[in-house]
């Protein structure tokens, strides 16, 4: 039996649509449920070692899953259909959407943690803090008003031509404090890429085994200059310049000093002014 959890809301709203094609790759009965809705006390328990969970979605809808069932026992077999918009964690871990369900309990095991506002959650690709936060804010309002796809290249660089202005503030990794200046992105990265496609740390590895995470931070630059060096973030080679820089600890605070939007897997919080992520 499949008992396949989808998300309602990733790709536009066309969620259960995209869903609904797994059954080509799978064989045997399946149960469509609403993943915004179940209960996974009652959910889970009745998963046998005979069955298999199939999530479909996107990197929120795998985001809300690690975190809605913290502290609950996962099934023995645990599957992975990418119906997102950017696939980030797909493509992290070398797969397209064409592969079908693919095996994803291993990477859901162990977690860095950050925490906002006092709360505490687990994440799956990354925790952005900068422009990234700024254009998933864009992103929600775009689709409370559209049904057109949200571009978030698009939105970056409008953002970058005016819209968004840098933050100052301190990076402190494993006790170690640095103040920048105009600060354009700040993510902390559990993976390679984040905001549909960005090689924001092209040597963070999701599996190392000593629990490091990425940090990297885009900082003093004018606006023209990072308006122009943007687009090298998508292979990488935004690192060949000074303005970006890659740091790995266990332990990260981003300091702003004027309130941002934060995104944790696309997912927008509004407001902040810091974030502690924690990987031990």
């Amino acid at each position: 039996m499949y008992y396949v959890l989808y998300n309602p809301l990733s790709c536009s709203d066309k969620g259960y649509e995209n869903a609904k094609k797994v059954v080509d790759y799978i064989n045997g009965e399946n149960e469509f449920t609403d993943i915004t809705k179940v209960n996974y006390s009652e959910y889970l328990p009745k998963i046998t070692d005979e069955d298999t969970l199939l999530i479909c979605g996107g990197d929120g809808t795998l985001n809300r899953f690690v975190n809605d069932t913290l502290g609950m026992p996962f099934p023995k077999n645990i599957l992975y259909y990418a119906t997102g918009t950017g696939n980030d964690f797909l493509h992290d871990i070398g797969h397209v959407v064409e592969d079908g369900p693919i095996d994803i309990k291993k990477y859901l095991v162990d977690l860095p943690t950050v925490t906002v506002k006092g709360k505490e959650y687990r994440f799956i690709d990354n925790v952005g803090f900068g422009i990234d936060g700024y254009c998933t804010e864009v992103g929600d309002e775009m689709r409370n008003t559209s049904d057109k796809p949200v571009n978030y290249t698009s939105i970056a660089i409008k953002g970058l031509l005016g819209k968004f202005k840098p933050a100052n503030g301190t990076v402190t990794i494993d006790g170690v404090e640095t103040e920048y200046k105009k600060i354009w992105l700040a993510p902390t990265m559990m993976g390679r890429y984040y905001g549909g496609g960005m090689m924001a740390t092209p040597d963070q590895d999701r599996l190392n085994k000593n629990h490091l995470v990425s940090v990297m931070v885009w900082s003093g630059s004018g606006k023209l200059s990072t308006l122009m060096n943007f687009p090298k973030i998508f292979k990488g080679e935004h690192l060949k310049k000074d303005m970006c820089k890659v740091f790995t600890g266990h332990n990260v605070v981003v300091e702003f000093d004027s309130p941002r939007a934060l995104q944790i897997d696309g997912e927008t919080i509004k407001e902040v002014t810091s974030y502690e992520v924690n990987f031990r």
